[in-house]
């Protein structure tokens, strides 16, 4: 019998997938994730995994940058569908739909893993690094970017909207996975502030999202990060 799992509910993207496009395109314009990343493992050549891949925005911008494949893999069906379609004729590019605990990709098959935003945020996701150990091929990285909410503007409004999260447990983890930080500062900048706002209420609860609003104009704010690396 095959064992199940159930998906974290992600209510950002899954709730407004059209706003969180919004938000996709107004996150790291300058493109500092992809070049840090490039410094630890080229992608050029390399087939590439992408767990958790929302809507797919980041798997034409993986096959750009020189990816000899992209698969992306998601557990949302209406996602699946939304990113099926964004890369339909896009040679070297598919999109799998399946869990982060147990990827529907044979072993050895990637030489780069990804996960943005999606599966991994400390203890829990264990299940899910044996599966990245697991595709990988020996020599392959794989690649985890989350919030840092120790530091920036953005941290300190994800540190006071959510007092549960334990930055600091959550990179005691990975240190002790075995992973390496390489702590990078991004700017969120949106086209509008209609764009901004819409972008705020997704990723904050109403009372949080309203008291940023409030003391914060503009369209943009300085948003750290932290790229999680590991090579198998």
């Amino acid at each position: 019998m095959t064992e199940q799992h159930e998906p974290t509910r992600s209510p950002n993207i899954w709730d407004s997938p059209d706003v969180y496009e919004l938000e996709n395109r107004g996150v790291d314009r300058s493109g500092l994730v992809e070049a840090a990343m490039a410094e630890h493992h080229p992608f050029e050549g390399s087939d590439l995994l992408d767990v958790g891949c929302g809507s797919g925005y980041h798997l034409p911008r993986f096959l750009a940058l020189g990816c000899a494949s992209v698969v992306g893999v998601e557990p949302h069906p209406p996602l699946v569908s939304i990113a099926r379609q964004r890369v339909s004729g896009m040679p070297g590019v598919r999109v799998e739909e399946g869990v982060a605990q147990a990827l529907p990709l044979p072993d050895d098959s990637v030489d780069i893993v990804h996960a943005r935003w999606a599966y991994f945020f400390g203890a829990g996701c264990e299940p899910g690094l044996d599966e990245v150990a697991r595709v990988l091929r020996p020599g392959g990285t794989a690649y985890v970017i989350d919030n840092d909410a120790t530091r920036s503007t953005f941290g300190r409004w994800f540190a006071r909207a959510y007092p549960g999260y334990d930055a600091l447990a959550v990179q005691r983890f990975w240190t002790r996975q075995g992973w390496q930080r390489h702590p990078l500062t991004i700017t969120w900048e949106h086209d509008s502030r209609e764009d901004f706002e819409a972008v705020v209420r997704i990723e904050f609860p109403e009372t949080a999202a309203e008291g940023i609003l409030a003391e914060h104009g503009g369209t943009s704010v300085d948003y750290a990060v932290n790229l999680w690396w590991r090579r198998f």
